[in-house]
């Protein structure tokens, strides 16, 4: 058994719908079906993290935005954990799954970069984890003050070296 899980974090419909779909949406779902199949064969554990976004959000609870993506959808045997918050972690089960199966890796894809992928990167980290971020396979939205560009190069600097480790999505070996 692996000591290594796969995250997937807020991949769902909603994200990549228009009228505002995610930066550069068809890129970092062809990455990420390529880290599950790439898992899948190592039989590494996934983890997918769905969030249950409130009322008028794009991935509000029950809504056809809130399912996860149907080219990435989840297998028997994958694990579905629901958030409310940014941290995974908080006030999930996610710690206890995780340590009852030995993970003590984390490869970290998803969205979005600077709530859900920054926040539960630092508390896996707090947690002890070994935190990979696939640093080509997040992403976000245009801010007011930044491009989603320059948003997910701010945090893989911030995260790199302190919290986690990078690689991109081709160097990922499980």
């Amino acid at each position: 058994m692996s000591d290594t899980a796969l995250f997937i974090v807020d991949m769902q419909v909603g994200n990549f719908s228009e009228p505002a779909p995610i930066y550069k949406g068809d890129e970092l779902l062809a990455k990420v079906k390529n880290l599950i199949t790439r898992a899948r064969c190592a039989q590494i554990p996934i983890f997918y993290v769905q969030n249950n976004g409130g009322s008028g959000d794009p991935d509000a609870y029950g809504t056809p935005g809130w399912e996860i993506h149907p080219s990435i959808s989840p297998v028997e045997g994958d694990v579905v954990v629901q958030k409310q918050a940014p941290d995974a972690f908080h006030e999930t089960n996610l710690h206890r799954e995780l340590e009852s199966i030995g993970i003590e890796k984390l490869v970290i894809a998803g969205l979005q970069t600077e709530y859900c992928i920054d926040t539960t990167c630092r508390r896996a980290f707090s947690l002890g984890y070994k935190v990979l971020l696939v640093k080509d396979a997040h992403s976000t939205w245009d801010s007011q003050s930044f491009t989603a560009k320059q948003i997910i190069e701010h945090h893989n600097q911030v995260l790199g070296g302190w919290f986690v480790t990078l690689k991109n999505e081709r160097e990922i070996e499980f």
